[in-house]
């Protein structure tokens, strides 16, 4: 049971990194674009790590760690994009 619940976080994991990639295509603004593969790509990592720590819980402060650093670095990733967006990208 654990092991179908863990392939299937890991399953779900690669839909949202696929998923994340179709607004790629369409014709909004590159933060836009950024905004929802940033997330996409957090959510479908995280699971995938929920997966593994499902799959192998005896490496569970390893895994730990890469969820914590998952939600932190995709989260001030996003801010300094969009920071930087916002200056208009010169040296005025």
């Amino acid at each position: 049971m654990i092991d179908n619940i863990s392939y299937g976080l890991m399953v779900l994991g690669v839909v949202f990194w696929f998923w994340g990639t179709v607004p790629l295509l369409g014709h909004r603004s590159v933060l836009y674009k950024l905004h929802s593969l940033s997330v996409s790509d957090t959510l479908g990592s995280m699971a995938i790590v929920v997966g593994l720590l499902l799959k192998i819980p005896r490496e569970w402060p390893l895994l730990l760690l890469a969820l914590i650093s998952l939600a932190i670095w995709n989260t001030v990733l996003g801010y300094v994009l969009a920071y930087c967006s916002s200056q208009g990208g010169g040296n005025d």
